[in-house]
């Protein structure tokens, strides 16, 4: 049983939410007289299992920076919606043998009904489903746009393909080489894909960086994934051809003993010979996954193809292997190897006993290459100069020769947004046999995927042939639309600009009203979109800025990593280890605001946690004593000690919000509570000014004390309280603590001595802030006693009877031995 003193929580949860949405306070409207703030947390798949732990963590971190703003009196928008399509609702259907779109409705509904409950200020009027024909018409319309631009194509490339379940799997699916769906063996195919050309955008993504508030860590996974790297594009000839192959490292050319080209390289059987063939096949056959990572994590392997190629500069003969850690499209899709400077490359030379040949001075052992810096050798005349003189040297001689050039590369490829599954957005182009690829016309978007297909083998849309098969927009002759959809990505890469105006119809939105709300001021999200989301949302961003729809190039100046809250053993939580904690049972039992606070006062929220029922415990001990005191108060005047403390707070919470340090915020309330709770007296404005300073943390609990105190506005929009410096002008007497601490331990001491038992060590528990203040070796020689002080937040004090729980500013707890 709980303490609650007898406090309704839901009920008072139940009160507010719905007096918030009937006065329409968190309806954002555009006002010129208010400086507008976007604030967004970024949106969830709506999955049948409801909202999780991490979600609630997510949203309320959004949500007490909106009620910051909010009361600071910004025009916040604070809008939510729903990523919608994709895979799992599909499975959902196979499985469940209903509709996608019946399971996508039923989750939404559901996962609205559970965000409602945490007291959330969004605008409920703004909402999106990208699931709805109204949002992914205007996929499809940003997709002809591209298509018209020059920035989509059509090429072959190497995909996941399941022969059971007929159809491509995605590198997620095919996590072992099995497709996740049925379990059979993968095969990895060339087929034709559709294509965005994010690599034209390079060079400004990463230009961009310099103009963003971002983590560093999420900066630097960006700037290695888009790879920007200068180098020498080499020219070796194998079976009479040129093949140009780029490289960093020109210095150790004279060092190259083999060559692979990526298992999955389109012109792969130019170079396997009739004698090699077989081995090469079988080698295919095992490969497991087109995915770049799994290339990176996996055993490097090869199987030479029975061609040789021609190094331009010592015309040796080196052998051509096909391998499965070379990426088919970067560069040309095939390396030199040097075994003596590269650890991949030594160790592939020792398990197909290739030749390694030392060309930098240094040490060689059976197990490592050398791969530092040094002098040349071997290398004919460059011999003598330093590995990095002869990368621009050798580069030199090679152009002069017409046999290589200087190039920049990019490890970024084009965006593959084709996709062969249902639910997604149908991508609107026609195959017409007379006119080729032709763009569906723009008003008869959107494209509407149809209801009546098959689900199990193969992709859903070609069973559907009324929906294939349609009019030649140009010819009028007969055309098949395209049956593959659109990556999910693709939804989520604009959807904070249709929540400026999201009701529109007529255009996508209205020019004015997205460059009044954007770019967003703060989004907050998970560190593991740095490489995907948040680099195809800023491709599309500078896209529609190109096209003139947009006056800024950045959609999210602001980002914020939050944490992930794992179980009290610090084991990621998951309902199959039967760890998780659910968040709506937890808010049943605590209340929201006991929830909110406990989830913030743990740790900083990009750090994460693990959960503690003891912690939240502690958060509602808080919650209920807020309360106690409210009932114990005597208004009147205030002391000049409280009003120190009062503006103190008030400058660090703002501060701390500001900066999203939420634990700081719970200790500094926490502190200025416990003050409150011990003062003889206070006076209304300083209490109401404490509740605003609670209110972002919990907005329940504090509107309905505000009401107590006899206010007639939401505390939600009330102003926020300003710092007066003049408080700390007033001359007090300064009383140092050790002087204080030392008074009242020798009391307490006297007192338990009466009774005939000695003390013979003191432990001290005082609040954090406390700690910094006290001068132990002072304690000692003021008490004539062993002592020990401990923070009462410190986890490794020693507290056999729980003392440090009556620690508050101004009192220690204390016990003795």
């Amino acid at each position: 049983m709980q303490e609650t003193s007898g406090i309704n929580f839901q009920k008072i949860e139940e009160k507010w939410q719905k007096k918030w949405q009937e006065k329409k306070i968190f309806e954002a409207n555009i006002d010129d007289k208010k400086k507008k703030f976007y604030v967004l947390e970024m949106f969830p798949y709506p999955s049948g299992s409801g909202l999780h732990v991490g979600h609630a963590f997510n949203y309320i971190i959004g949500d007490i920076f909106a009620r910051f703003k909010l009361m600071q009196g910004f025009n916040v928008l604070h809008p939510i919606g729903y990523d919608a399509l994709g895979l799992p609702a599909e499975n959902a259907a196979i499985k469940d043998k209903i509709h996608p779109e019946e399971y996508t409705n039923a989750s939404i509904k559901n996962f609205m009904n559970q965000q409602k409950k945490l007291g959330l200020t969004y605008d409920w009027t703004r909402v999106i489903n990208t699931a709805n024909s109204e949002y992914y018409k205007w996929d499809q319309w940003i997709f002809l746009k591209m298509f018209e631009k020059g920035l989509v194509y059509e090429k072959e490339a190497p995909i996941n393909w399941c022969p059971e379940c007929d159809t491509i799997i995605s590198n997620e699916q095919a996590q072992g080489g099995e497709c996740e769906r049925c379990g059979s063996k993968i095969e990895i195919r060339n087929m034709k894909q559709w294509f965005l050309k994010i690599t034209d955008y390079a060079d400004r993504l990463l230009e961009g960086h310099k103009k963003l508030n971002w983590p560093e860590r999420t900066i630097a996974m960006q700037k290695n994934w888009i790879g920007k790297s200068y180098g020498t594009e080499i020219d070796f000839e194998i079976n009479g051809k040129k093949w140009p192959v780029f490289t960093t490292r020109p210095d150790t050319l004279f060092g190259v003993t083999f060559m692979v080209v990526s298992a999955n390289h389109s012109k792969l059987n130019e170079l396997i010979s009739e004698k090699q063939k077989k081995d090469v096949e079988k080698f295919l056959k095992k490969l497991k996954s087109v995915s770049e990572k799994d290339l990176t994590d996996m055993e490097k392997e090869g199987v030479f193809t029975g061609s040789y190629a021609i190094n331009p500069i010592t015309k040796d003969k080196v052998p051509v292997y096909a391998g499965n850690f070379v990426v088919a499209d970067y560069g040309s899709g095939m390396v030199m190897a040097v075994p003596a400077h590269d650890q991949r490359d030594f160790e592939f030379a020792k398990k197909y006993k290739i030749k390694i040949k030392q060309v930098i001075e240094g040490k060689i052992t059976k197990e490592r290459a050398y791969t530092e810096s040094g002098k040349l050798i071997n290398s004919g005349n460059f011999n003598g100069f330093s590995n990095e003189e002869a990368k621009t040297k050798i580069t030199d001689y090679l152009i002069t020769k017409n046999l290589a050039r200087r190039v920049t590369n990019f490890k970024l490829r084009d965006w593959s947004v084709a996709r062969q599954r249902y639910w997604g957005t149908p991508i609107p182009l026609l195959h017409c046999k007379k006119c080729g690829v032709v763009p569906v016309d723009e008003k008869d978007l959107p494209v509407v995927l149809p209801k009546k297909v098959k689900f199990g083998k193969g992709n859903p849309l070609t069973t559907n042939e009324e929906w294939l098969n349609v009019k030649c927009p140009r010819c009028r002759g007969n055309a098949r639309r395209e049956a593959n959809t659109l990556d999910t990505f693709v939804n989520s890469s604009w959807y904070f600009l249709r929540y400026c105006d999201s009701n529109n119809k007529k255009e996508i939105f209205n020019k004015e009203d997205v460059n009044f709300w954007m770019p967003v001021d703060l989004y907050v999200g998970g560190a593991e979109h740095a490489c995907m989301h948040l680099i195809y949302c800023r491709f599309y961003t500078m896209f529609l800025h190109d096209i003139g729809l947009i006056k800024f190039e950045e959609p999210v100046p602001r980002l914020f990593n939050q944490g992930m809250i794992n179980d009290e053993y610090g084991e990621k939580m998951s309902k199959s280890k039967g760890n998780s904690v659910e968040p709506l049972k937890v808010m049943e039992e605590y209340g929201v605001d006991t929830t909110r606070f406990f989830m913030m006062s743990e740790a900083s929220p990009d750090k994460g946690f693990n959960w503690s029922d003891k912690g939240i415990q502690g958060s509602l001990r808080f919650v209920n004593k807020i309360f106690d005191t409210f009932e114990k108060l005597k208004f009147g005047k205030d002391s000049q000690d409280f009003l120190i403390k009062l503006n103190s707070a008030i400058k660090n919470i703002s501060i701390q919000i500001e900066a999203l340090d939420y634990r700081k915020s719970t200790i500094e309330l926490r502190q200025l509570f416990d003050l409150i709770a011990n003062q003889k007296e206070i006076s209304k404005e300083s209490f109401g000014k404490s509740l605003k300073l609670l209110s972002p943390f919990c907005p329940h609990i504090t509107e309905e004390l505000w009401e107590k105190l006899g206010h007639k506005n939401f505390i939600s929009v009330s102003e926020w309280p300003k710092f007066d410096e003049a408080v700390f002008k007033v001359k007090t007497k300064e009383v140092d603590l050790n002087e204080k601490y030392i008074k009242y331990i020798k009391e307490l001491i006297e007192k338990f001595e009466l009774n005939g038992t000695s003390v013979k060590k003191v432990f001290v528990y005082v609040v954090p802030f406390e700690i910094e203040k006290l001068n132990k070796s002072k304690l000692i020689k003021g008490i004539g006693k062993e002592l020990d002080i401990f923070s009462v937040r410190d986890e490794k004090k020693y507290d056999p009877e729980n003392k440090s729980k009556k620690a508050i500013p101004g009192i220690p707890g204390i016990y003795f031995e």
